[in-house]
């Protein structure tokens, strides 16, 4: 696989851990000193690696609930063993743009920073358009 496959691996897992509620995708996807940070409607938060895969794990599964999933990569920037990627997804009903940082360690990309905003409230997918 090329570089670029494996990452979009990489985000396919970050976000299936997320869709699913499932803390150890989410934990796979990121390296272990990851950071996330962004701002919610009440301000600016933060989180480990760790602590966003159990905040995951403890939210209703959107995949259980039968909910679309949405996922766009936007772009990808590989220099090296490092790597940029904007993807949008819809998660606990809002619509996020995050700016993932990876890092290719022992021949496996991960993420290594999320900043990520609110771009607004998730809206409804028309059918056969989840990505």
């Amino acid at each position: 696989m090329s570089n670029e496959d494996d990452i979009r691996q990489t985000i396919q897992t970050y976000f299936e851990g997320m869709h699913e509620s499932n803390a150890t995708k989410t934990c796979a996807a990121f390296h272990p000193n990851a950071t996330i940070t962004g701002y919610l409607e009440d301000g600016l938060h933060e989180m480990t690696a760790e602590e966003f895969a159990n905040f995951t794990a403890a939210q209703p599964s959107a995949s259980e609930r039968g909910e679309p999933a949405r996922l766009e990569i936007i772009s990808i920037e590989i220099s090296g063993d490092t790597a940029c990627v904007r993807v949008r997804d819809d998660y606990l009903g809002l619509t996020f743009v995050d700016s993932l940082l990876l890092l290719a360690v022992d021949g496996k990309w991960r993420i290594y920073t999320k900043l990520f905003n609110v771009e607004g409230p998730a809206a409804p997918l028309a059918a056969g358009t989840a990505k």
